[in-house]
């Protein structure tokens, strides 16, 4: 039976990475994409001096992390005068690498160039979570090789961080790229600076504000539609046809590949059909018990797929507190959000500002803002109770209430006290928390209801505030 050969091998990695040549950096198509908010500190992560660490780059399909690699090498060569020939970038994915040990690459990646000794090397091993073993493979590497700066990526985002934490035994950092955030979409667009201004409050805090809410509003319902993934921004064909794009790319290359070959499941359909009905649930709570028959799912399998399909950064649970923001005993009930928009789009149609879903949505595209905050997502519950209920709550490490949001797509709240009493009635119970805030279509201001101080703000403004204080790691939102 033939063999790969060495001079295949060789071929192709000169054919993966083109900085090995004088004057050459990464692919122009690849150097025009507009860079992602958090480059610089995942360079930052790669220069740290005197850390033995691999970073291992986690985030779901089609957000970005090989063009963020791509850029982070390309800012090796530019800004650090790294030499192009000290850098390897291997994707795993690529059949011809199929069976060869990491090592192996990294010894003929060594042998290819003769360098200073004591000279510093980069290797990006891309889409690792297929190769078995990955965790204890790189821990050994890192250990052997200690010349080297090591960097994994994986869209399996929770599989690898568990996997991380038990094998990495101090060796491995994690970081996190989520989908896109409303800031940073409304940047890729160049529609910012147009739409947003910022500006002092009374207490010299900055804020974020809007002369044209409607102009925001329609850039917020196209993100809701298609901004989630950085190629269905920029490519025509994706963008008139996201669907087709963000389903078949995306979703189905997760349910009927990533997860069947990580976790060995069998039937596709089972996990496809519960999919959807979390997909069109999203921002909906939920019981393992309705969702069993209304997925045809048994509960001991309910309870590994959603396992499986927050490992693949699909979904994302949240637990519900009372109103006196104390935990149950017991857990019947959740909410599940998917951690971008866009897929509910993608699976039953896009929406307009008059949808019926509309309001669902714009609650899981607020949440989602909060997935690039690791500090506050796992604080996040909802509250609900007999009288009540809040969409979403923060709480403190004393498990104290920090803030509390009701998202509306609807201006109604703004002068009818009605719509939002589950809130009132939950800041009455916590006066040392942030002033509650209601998410509206377009009304802004402070009002005081049955003697509690609202805040209101349109859910595009908020979403971009949320993800523009994250990204720029403000802790004021």
């Amino acid at each position: 039976m033939l063999q790969v050969s060495e001079k295949e091998i060789e071929t192709r990695l000169r054919l993966d990475n083109p900085w090995w040549q004088a004057g050459m950096g990464i692919d122009p198509d690849f150097l025009a994409f507009p860079r992602r908010a958090y480059l610089d500190d995942f360079s930052q992560l790669l220069l740290e001096p005197g850390v033995n660490r691999a970073v291992v780059l986690l985030g779901p399909r089609r957000v970005g992390k090989t063009i963020l690699v791509y850029h982070a090498i390309q800012e090796l060569i530019d800004r650090q005068a790294v030499s192009g020939r000290d850098i390897l970038y291997v994707s795993l994915e690529t059949p011809i690498y199929t069976g060869l040990a990491l090592e192996s690459l990294v010894s003929r990646f060594q042998k290819l160039f003769s360098r200073p000794e004591g000279t510093r090397l980069y290797v990006f091993f891309d889409e690792i979570q297929y190769l078995k073993g990955w965790e204890v493979h790189l821990k050994s590497l890192v250990d052997t090789f200690r010349g080297i700066r090591f960097v994994a990526t994986g869209s399996a985002a929770a599989a690898l961080k568990a996997k991380s934490v038990e094998s990495g035994a101090g060796r491995f950092t994690e970081f996190l790229l989520p989908p896109l955030t409303f800031a940073e979409y409304l940047r890729f667009i160049d529609q910012e600076s147009q739409l947003i201004r910022q500006v002092a409050d009374e207490q010299g805090r900055q804020r974020f504000v809007t002369e044209d809410i409607h102009g925001l509003n329609e850039s917020f319902i196209d993100y809701l539609n298609f901004g989630g993934y950085p190629e269905a921004v920029f490519l025509d064909v994706v963008r008139h046809n996201p669907r087709r794009y963000i389903k078949s790319d995306i979703i189905d290359k997760v349910l009927l590949r990533d997860l069947p070959i990580l976790y060995g499941i069998s039937d596709i359909q089972e996990l496809n059909s519960l999919f959807n009905t979390l997909s069109y649930n999203t921002g909906q709570e939920l019981s393992l018990e309705n969702l069993s028959q209304a997925a045809h799912v048994n509960k001991k399998t309910l309870v590994k797929y959603l396992e499986y399909l927050e490992a693949a950064f699909l979904i994302r649970r949240i637990r519900r507190v009372d109103q006196d923001a104390a935990h149950f005993k017991r857990v019947t009930t959740f909410k599940v959000y998917l951690t971008n928009p866009t897929m509910r789009a993608a699976l039953f149609g896009p929406v307009d500002e008059h949808h019926e879903a509309m309001g669902q949505v714009v609650e899981t595209a607020v949440f989602s803002q909060w997935l690039h905050n690791a500090a506050f997502v796992d604080s996040l519950y909802y509250s609900r109770w007999r009288s009540g209920e809040v969409d979403l709550v923060s709480l403190n490490p004393q498990q104290r209430p920090r803030f509390a949001v009701e998202v509306k797509w609807s201006d109604s709240p703004f002068n009818d006290p009605k719509k939002i009493k589950g809130l009132i009635e939950f800041s009455r119970k916590h006066p040392k928390a942030r002033t509650p805030l209601v998410t509206t279509r377009t009304k802004q201001g402070v009002k005081t209801m049955k003697g509690i101080d609202i805040e209101f703000m349109p859910s595009s403004l908020h979403c971009y505030t949320v993800a523009k204080n994250t990204l720029e790691r403000c802790k004021s939102i």
